[in-house]
């Protein structure tokens, strides 16, 4: 258990909080600037694309 804490994170996992990070922002944003919003959700989706392309590439 105490070990996962010296682990590093593989790249997935990196995009994976990223992802992570761009929802909750685009969740914020909705109701304030709607362009912006769009904006973060296409960012997401490229940062869900790489992932999804690192699973299919093992």
């Amino acid at each position: 258990m105490f070990l996962n804490i010296f682990k590093k994170k593989t790249l997935e996992d990196k995009l994976k909080d990223e992802y992570e990070k761009l929802m909750l922002e685009r969740k914020k944003l909705i109701n304030q600037n709607n362009d912006e919003s769009h904006l973060k959700h296409h960012e997401a989706q490229r940062i869900l694309n790489k992932i999804e392309s690192l699973k299919n590439a093992f």
